[in-house]
């Protein structure tokens, strides 16, 4: 009886061995697979703060809050199932539905651009703002990003077994909207830090409070513009490596070359010129992607629209 006790325990400590070898692996996997998909997660930290931009004090972490809690619907009850459903019987469809995720980006980032640029912006943000209406346009845009940084993910784990992907992806993905957001949330309290620092008595404490008060809308700004050349250049890029998947191999060729070129004429600083070069290229794509699509929604849907009314 003793020696079977003592062997039950040396088959539960096996047991919880691997157990925790298992979780420590799901936790590399999941740091190496959100490391890869860094560029987009930056992207979607630029990309909220707009919608944001405008509403009282008291509703801007409510707002966050309903928009992480769609980013993180987007993501596990949306995305995750989906993907790898096609991952494990139809990976052929993985990369038309990205591009076609990264076209309503392009959309989305050309669409801002012209409104800025014909000063004909959208009533939401000329007036009071809809807020029901802003969470929704909020959480389709970050279903995009989310497919995309999804999907980046699955595909540094693709050699892992069906429920190892399972439980990294959703690491993944929760770890990634609780630091999207979470950095959204300080970013957009920072007024509100300033103001208490401003009252400190201090001198240097309420000068630096003042001076984040004071910086506060034009970071703002600055993330808006960001937030579209984000939409612009990651939607240009998934359409730029898609195509290259889907097999139209020159645009892509095009850029690789001239990445080449630059990162051997740059020398020490030739890694990042050659990131500037491809994010250059993908955000013209999309620009031109995005107005095509601006011009063919502006002559059949909204054109709709407004004979309706």
């Amino acid at each position: 009886m003793p020696g079977g006790l003592v062997a039950l325990l040396d088959d539960v400590a096996v047991i919880a061995r691997a157990a925790a070898a298992s979780v420590d692996d799901i936790g590399v996997a999941a740091a190496r697979a959100g490391a890869k998909a860094a560029g987009v997660v930056v992207d979607d930290a630029a990309v909220t703060p707009q919608y944001v931009r405008g509403l009282t004090a008291d509703r801007e972490l409510p707002i966050v809050k309903r928009i992480a809690v769609g980013s993180l619907r987007n993501k596990l009850l949306i995305i995750l199932p989906v993907i790898l459903v096609l991952s494990q019987f139809a990976e052929f469809l993985l990369t038309p539905l990205l591009m076609l995720g990264g076209a309503y980006l392009c959309y989305e980032g050309a669409e801002k651009l012209w409104a800025k640029v014909s000063g004909h912006g959208h009533a939401a943000e000329d007036g009071v703002k809809d807020e029901d209406t802003l969470v929704r346009g909020a959480i389709r845009t970050d279903l995009i990003l989310s497919a995309e940084i999804m999907v980046i993910s699955l595909n540094e784990v693709a050699d892992q077994p069906f429920f190892s992907r399972l439980a990294i992806l959703v690491v993944v993905g929760i770890a990634i909207t609780l630091l999207v957001y979470g950095a959204v949330g300080l970013i957009v309290k920072m007024d509100d830090a300033g103001l208490a620092l401003a009252q400190r008595p201090s001198p240097s404490t309420a000068r630096f409070g003042r001076g984040l008060v004071a910086a506060m809308p034009k970071l703002l700004t600055v993330l808006t513009v960001v937030g579209v050349a984000a939409m612009l250049w990651v939607g240009g890029h998934i359409l730029l490596v898609g195509t290259d998947e889907l097999g139209w191999h020159g645009p892509y060729e095009l850029v690789h070359h001239l990445e080449e070129g630059v990162h051997e004429a740059a020398g020490a600083v030739g890694g990042v010129a050659a990131w500037l070069v491809n994010t250059a290229a993908s955000a013209v794509l999309g620009l031109l992607v995005g107005a095509v699509l601006v011009a063919l929604a502006s002559v059949t849907i909204h054109r709709r629209r407004a004979a309706q009314h």
